[in-house]
């Protein structure tokens, strides 16, 4: 069997034009604004509207807020028409229990929080900016993620 059939069923083009698109949008954002785009930032900014605790109300989370949630819809508007356009508007499902997905969501949250960044930050803005605390998290975010993946294929149904 072809490795690439069997690794992209679907095609491997989507993947690319994906990863030129998210990696143009943050040059484009850092060229024109001279802003860095990670997406947990916007997360933490975007809960200082309601959440009054001090860790969300940091200067940084304050004063960034606003381009943050403004970001963050395009992200979410660029996947409905991406979804509605190209893709047919079909549904999309999983087999993965729902209770993985909240574990694993969990996990990614508190790391995003332990690395200072997600992958999004680290892998796409801080490795674009030759940033080598960035180099560090992402080498760490894909040992883990190996292990992870390979623990889970191997231990859970």
């Amino acid at each position: 069997m072809n490795f690439s059939i069997s690794v992209f069923p679907l095609g491997w083009q989507h993947y690319l034009l994906g990863g030129v698109l998210v990696g143009s949008g943050a040059a484009l954002l850092f060229v024109l604004t001279g802003r860095i785009g990670g997406m947990s930032t916007v997360f933490s900014s975007t809960w200082s509207f309601v959440v009054r605790r001090p860790f969300f109300q940091q200067a940084r989370f304050l004063d960034s807020r606003g381009w943050r949630v403004v970001y963050a819809l395009g992200l979410i508007l660029g996947a409905l028409v991406w979804w509605l356009g190209f893709a047919g508007g079909k549904p999309e499902a999983t087999a993965v229990p729902a209770w993985q997905l909240l574990v694993g969501g969990f996990f990614v949250g508190y790391g995003a929080r332990l690395g200072n960044g997600c992958t999004s930050g680290h892998g796409i803005c801080g490795l674009g900016s030759l940033q080598w605390p960035s180099l560090m998290a992402v080498l760490t975010f894909m040992a883990t993620a190996f292990l992870t993946a390979n623990l889970a294929a191997r231990w859970l149904p």
